[in-house]
């Protein structure tokens, strides 16, 4: 039982490992709103009685509203993952020897119970990503069309049904709510709360100093085509120099552990089974 769990400890910290080292775009999958469904059903009942927490109105919508998801929803997951995590840390745990057995026991709860939250904020950091990385060229596009003399709502839905993504998904939006008489100020305060990336509110920003002001659109458009690329590059720079110490991170926290214990959990084995230590 000791080496089981062991074993079972290394494998899922080397699974983690190769989890967090693997692309954002392999990471990604269309089962995990399910997932996330049929934990919410699982907890719906104690998501009802407890309420859901106030920023989860703001972090889901910053991850893309994933499946549909609400936030009730998501709390039931969290409760529910919280224990399932507990019921598997119990049978881990009873196996595993002395504290260890303690720590996961405590620990898969926790862990389960976060597990949502985290998935929540590598979705909006996704969604960060493609934004900034869609965002200059996209001003390029939308500054050829005002200039053009499309109205600025028509533009936005224009531009965002020619591009994919989530950017061009709210650009499209955006037009879509303005086209029935939502003001264009609500219908961009609306995208920024979706989108709470500072280079889409800087954007916002510029077009409603250049609305009340009468600055010309396509200045201020080039103007923020030019410093989302400056912003862009200078970001690209940073997260180059993080990928380092984030794999060496990884690799002594995860990795390396997850091998340990593989061999200590064969070498508990040859020892309960009485054979000793294996011959090298």
């Amino acid at each position: 039982m000791i080496a089981a769990a062991l074993a079972f400890c290394g494998g899922t910290l080397g699974a983690l490992g190769a989890l967090w080292l693997l692309p954002a775009e392999a990471r990604s999958n269309d089962r995990s709103p399910r997932t996330l469904r049929a934990l919410a059903a699982l907890g719906s009942g104690a998501a009802a009685r407890r309420g859901t927490p106030r920023d989860l109105q703001r972090r889901i919508p910053a991850a893309g509203r994933p499946g549909g998801l609400g936030p009730r929803e998501v709390m039931a997951a969290k409760l529910a993952s919280a224990v399932v995590g507990g019921l598997s840390g119990a049978l881990v745990g009873a196996a595993a020897p002395g504290r260890l057995g303690v720590l996961i026991a405590v620990a898969a709860p926790a862990a389960g119970f976060l597990a949502p939250d985290l998935w929540l904020a590598r979705r909006a950091a996704e969604r960060a990503r493609a934004v900034r990385r869609a965002l200059p060229a996209m001003l390029d596009l939308l500054r050829v069309s005002v200039e053009a003399g499309v109205s600025l709502p028509s533009a936005l839905a224009d531009v965002g049904a020619r591009a994919t993504g989530p950017l061009a998904t709210e650009w499209r939006a955006v037009g879509g709510e303005v086209e029935p008489g939502v003001p264009l100020e609500e219908a961009l305060a609306a995208m920024t709360e979706r989108l709470p990336q500072p280079e889409v509110r800087a954007l916002c920003a510029a077009l409603e100093r250049a609305r009340r002001h009468g600055a010309p659109l396509g200045r201020t458009l080039a103007g923020q085509a030019r410093d989302t690329r400056v912003a862009l590059r200078r970001h690209v720079q940073e997260e180059a120099a993080k990928a380092g110490p984030k794999i060496q991170l990884v690799v002594a926290l995860l990795l390396v552990p997850s091998v340990l214990l593989m061999v200590a959990a064969a070498l508990t084995a040859a020892l309960v089974g009485g054979g000793g230590l294996p011959a090298l």
